[in-house]
């Protein structure tokens, strides 16, 4: 992942590639990871920041009214785009910031916005 910022550490492989589906090759490299006494390191939203991994402007807007409690439905009518337009959204929004829920979104955009990132 070229311009990433990591692509020198030893663990780089392994989370983007279970990030785009690639299981197999994520599992080879936490295996090669291992043998070497290293882990793999769950991304936090300070490590998405420092990395680059800012949001961008349709993600934290969807991200900010997911975090203020609508639901898909009404996140998608607000912002003119489908319930599944917001799903893929959120998903990009949750792997970028390294988190599996609606409610840790507040701690992460709080996290971003410190970082001098977006919202």
């Amino acid at each position: 992942m070229a311009g990433s910022g990591t692509a020198g550490h030893p663990g780089a492989a392994a989370q983007p590639a279970q990030e785009a589906g690639l299981d197999a090759f994520a599992e080879r490299a936490r295996s090669e990871l291992a043998a070497t006494g290293e882990t793999v390191r769950k991304r936090t939203a300070q490590a998405a920041a420092d990395a680059g991994q800012e949001l961008t402007v349709q993600e934290a807007q969807v991200a900010r009214l997911a975090r203020d409690g609508l639901s898909n439905p009404e996140i998608g009518a607000r912002l003119f785009i489908s319930s599944h337009t917001v799903q893929y959204h959120l998903s990009k929004v949750f792997a970028k910031l390294g988190i599996g829920s609606r409610r840790e979104l507040r701690t992460a955009l709080a996290t971003l916005n410190e970082a001098g990132t977006s919202s």
